[in-house]
């Protein structure tokens, strides 16, 4: 897609209002979507049918004035509607966990650092005294049984289920429990939803006072019905600060939004790296851009976090950073962090 033609879209649809909740339509609006290809265009406005007849006439506005535009050479226009009452009743049937809060961590792509963030704040926070369990949501790669520093098969319970394995007094499920580290996961959709289904519902997880979910990166099927149907309390998006990857991290800012999923607050990973001779920050992909993008979002902005040898080192070898220098500065970062979210 052409970012030029994108921005010229956007730049015409924000002078226009969004009839359901009189926001701007443009990019930070959950309820427009562009897809562009060789000029062609395609919006989805998603609505509701109490203002059916107000989007209608939108969509005519657009259609006639956006094909006007330099190097567009067509306009689509779809209506989309979605029954949130069938919806509602679906999420209080699908996955079902004894946890007082669940928390979703995301991130609009991968390598910024998403799986790295959950299994330390899960540990931060169990470390605070709460009872935590982490979810390895992410079926392609699942990274939690080494960054917790665990292995093994999970037993089954009398009752039929998955018992979770336990590290650092944290109940820990993942795919990467039942296939081996070098085996990929060549799985298509019905596949993944069943394996997510069976670590929620097939598995004993007990009574949690908070379950963390390192939800795959992307804002794909499984992301979306995650969000949809585990009555999720929040999510937190981790984002680098750098232009490409918060491009992505506002679709996850926006695909959360529009499934009416609170969002707890952004992180900016890799913020600055501390040189070891110099002990000064450098800010080697960009400065505050996560930061800036909360406040564009008007979301809580929860903290930026280095690039870290130590870390990196902690999570090799499945030492979080609480449980290997709970005195170091990396480990009292994500102390403070788990203690805003309560």
């Amino acid at each position: 897609m052409s970012d030029k033609i994108l921005q010229s879209i956007f730049e015409f649809t924000k002078n226009y209002k969004d009839p359901m909740n009189n926001n701007p339509l443009d990019q930070k609006n959950s309820n427009i979507q562009v897809v562009e290809k060789d000029g062609n265009v395609n919006i989805i406005l998603s609505i509701t049918h109490q203002y059916l007849e107000d989007y209608q006439k939108l969509a005519a506005i657009f259609k006639e004035e956006l094909v006007k535009l330099e190097q567009i050479l067509s306009i689509n226009i779809a209506l989309t509607s979605e029954n949130q009452e069938s919806s509602s009743k679906k999420s209080q049937s699908r996955f079902n966990i004894d946890s007082k809060d669940i928390i979703a961590v995301a991130s609009g792509k991968g390598g910024v650092g998403k799986s790295t963030f959950a299994v330390n704040l899960a540990v931060a926070m169990s470390e605070l005294g709460k009872k935590v369990g982490i979810l390895d949501a992410d079926i392609y790669g699942p990274s939690v049984p080494r960054m917790m520093g665990i292995s093994g098969k999970p037993r089954i319970s009398q009752g039929k289920k998955l018992i979770p394995l336990e590290s650092y007094g944290i109940k820990c499920m993942s795919i990467g429990f039942l296939v081996s580290e070098e085996t990929p996961t060549i799985w298509r959709g019905p596949m993944i939803m069943k394996a997510l289904d069976q670590m929620f519902n097939g598995v004993e997880w007990g009574q949690l006072d908070y379950l963390i979910i390192d939800l795959p990166p992307g804002t794909g099927d499984a992301q979306i019905t995650l969000a949809q149907n585990s009555k999720l309390s929040g999510s937190i998006i981790i984002s680098t600060p750098q232009d490409v990857a918060l491009t992505d991290a506002r679709k996850g800012i926006n695909m959360f939004k529009k499934v009416n999923v609170p969002i707890l607050g952004l992180v900016e990973n890799m913020s600055y790296f501390i040189c070891d001779n110099c002990e000064e920050k450098h800010f080697i992909f960009s400065n505050d851009g996560a930061k800036k993008e909360a406040e564009n979002f008007q979301i809580p902005f929860l903290g930026s976090l280095p690039i870290d040898k130590e870390l990196r080192i902690q999570s090799d070898e499945g030492k979080p950073a609480c449980i290997d220098k709970p005195d170091g500065d990396i480990a009292k970062q994500y102390l403070e962090i788990a203690k805003s979210i309560f």
